[in-house]
């Protein structure tokens, strides 16, 4: 069963650049990945800062695995302290 991610991320101000440069290369090595069917970096409109992934993956198995990535990893070591707020993640699976 497909799998559905949306995450939000809250960058500081100061960090917007760096932030999005980082999650730029999360995006670019993410897409590579087995079991990746999207995964793409969206900036909020109304809120400066404010960015979301929307991901979808072939099934809890592959996303699995791209939690255990080091690309991630490294992703949440240099983004934490750019972040003005814990990072929401929302999954679910398609009901209609």
């Amino acid at each position: 069963m497909r799998l559905y991610i949306v995450a939000l991320f809250r960058f500081k101000e100061n960090y917007l650049m760096d932030g999005i440069e980082l999650m730029k290369k999360l995006v670019s090595k993410t897409r590579q990945e087995e079991g990746c069917l999207q995964y793409d970096l969206v900036e909020d409109i109304s809120e400066k800062g404010v960015f979301f992934i929307t991901e979808l993956w072939e099934s809890q198995e592959h996303h699995f695995r791209h939690s255990q990535s080091e690309h991630l990893a490294d992703f949440h070591i240099h983004s934490a302290p750019m972040l003005d707020a814990r990072t929401q993640v929302y999954k679910g699976f398609r009901t209609f």
